[in-house]
């Protein structure tokens, strides 16, 4: 078994009409993957390996699209060995002032700063282990960008950088056509709270979960009310008591972690269509779900959410299955943690947006398997390391760490990746927990170290007497 068969394995469909270019866009994604907080010059060994990346993205058959597809098949595989998975969708920004494709780029808000906007389509199971990208949108802003939310409202959806939005729920349903057996549920925060996609999901094959935002109506007036309409949020907060759901709320900056305990209520409503100068828009039915902590710790803000769906409402497992697609939700920001500080996306330094976003999808291919390896040591802790380690890689490791040179059985999954988190700023004390995914990216750059040199001086080697 070979340190680069992962490599191989995700990118297997690979097709830049070249089979020189298919190897070389594979070793180049192993040896970025040895090094991802490092520039390519200094994760390549050397000048000409180098040369030979640089050549490789300004190479017109490389491009960002032709690197995602393989990724892409690989994920739908994952996809259908699955009975549900959650597609989260969100956008995050890609900053590069200050550096060299900075001209080439528009903006990302009124203070100039050249960059993308990324909207990737993200797949997890349940358990919240990350499957890969099945779609994404990039783009930039033009540099006289400047639209009021008064302009927004007179130009067509296909126009707007909302329409994203819609077309990750095309992309979850698209999925759901191609994985027939697996149960596909679209996931999004407030701002995905678009009435289009209510619309389009009429059409799809993916069901939706999606926090709401806007202070929808339903068709109904208020009694004795003339132009008023009932407000979605009033009238499922009216519902009778459904009883309570709990979860582990995770620490983050502004929070501390624990236990939430919240009420439910529930309601099937039909939205109001809102009004659009140039259509006329018919109205929706969706599942409504208020999840509300009555009693927070002393100090605590609630936790309150209400859910738009067309997921069943008709019992409490129903609801609790709901929670668990949204809860999914965070796991896109943690895609976004390691891309962007693990694998350091926005400091690339090329001359043109199209050798940037190549460069960008092999690290997208790297962020999903630093998360997945970061949530499939919890959900299958006893599995042997081999699933993901190759032999030179959990070998180094034990030999480094025990100081024995003859290991006759892989250690588990969890103890690997505990190890090498270990090089990386997990300690592994008692009450530390799972290893964090920043530990588990700097533990693999000591990693592939020890990997390469137990290839070449260890006692398999066979290039060395």
């Amino acid at each position: 078994m070979t340190i680069d068969l992962w490599a191989l394995t995700e990118l297997k469909t690979i097709d830049l009409g070249d089979t020189r270019l298919n190897s070389r866009i594979v070793s180049l994604l192993i040896t970025l993957s040895s090094n991802v907080q490092a520039s390519i010059a200094t994760a390549c060994k050397n000048i000409a390996e180098t040369k030979a990346a640089y050549r490789l993205f300004s190479n017109p058959k490389t491009n960002m699209e032709k690197v995602m597809t393989p990724h892409r098949d690989s994920t739908l595989e994952r996809i259908a060995q699955e009975k549900v998975v959650v597609i989260a969708q969100d956008t995050t920004q890609l900053d590069f002032t200050g550096k060299r494709t900075a001209k080439h780029l528009g903006k990302l808000c009124k203070d100039f700063r050249p960059g993308w906007f990324f909207h990737p389509s993200v797949a997890f199971t349940l358990e919240k282990v990350c499957l890969g990208v099945v779609g994404y949108k990039i783009w930039s802003r033009d540099l006289d960008y400047a639209v009021t939310h008064q302009d927004r409202k007179k130009v067509p959806l296909e126009q707007k950088e909302s329409l994203r939005w819609v077309e990750g729920y095309q992309f979850a349903s698209e999925v759901s056509e191609k994985c027939p057996d697996t149960h596909i549920v679209n996931v999004a925060d407030r701002e995905g709270d678009m009435y289009d996609l209510y619309q389009q999901a009429l059409l799809g094959h993916a069901d939706y979960v999606i926090r709401a935002y806007r202070p929808r109506s339903m068709q109904e007036k208020e009694p004795h009310a003339t132009n008023t309409y009932i407000k979605v949020w009033d009238y499922v907060s009216q519902q009778p008591n459904m009883g309570e759901i709990s979860f582990e709320m995770s620490a983050r900056e502004e929070r501390t972690a624990r236990t939430v305990t919240q009420t439910v209520y529930c309601a099937n409503v039909t939205l109001k269509p809102p009004f659009r100068k140039f259509e006329t828009l018919d109205s929706v039915n969706v599942n409504a779900v208020m999840v509300r902590e009555e009693n927070p710790p002393e100090g605590e803000e609630p936790v309150q959410w209400l859910l738009l769906t067309s997921l069943p409402i008709n019992n409490l497992q129903d609801v609790k299955f709901i929670l668990d697609c949204y809860l999914c939700r965070w796991q896109i920001e943690c895609f976004f943690k390691t891309l962007k500080s693990g694998c350091q996306v926005e400091k690339i330094q090329m001359e043109t947006p199209e050798r940037v976003q190549a460069c960008i999808a092999l690290y997208i291919i790297i962020a999903w398997r630093i998360l997945m390896m970061t949530m499939l040591c919890r959900v299958n802790p006893e599995a042997p390391c081999t699933i993901v380690f190759t032999d030179a890689e959990w070998k180094s490791v034990m030999t480094v760490q025990t100081r024995k040179l003859v290991h006759t059985s892989p250690p588990s999954l969890l103890e690997m990746v505990k190890r090498v988190a270990s090089f990386g700023s997990y300690q592994n004390r008692k009450g530390d927990g799972y290893p964090g995914i920043s530990a588990i990216w700097m533990g693999l750059q000591r990693l592939s170290g020890y990997a390469e040199a137990w290839q070449v001086f260890g006692p398999e080697a066979k290039t060395c007497g």
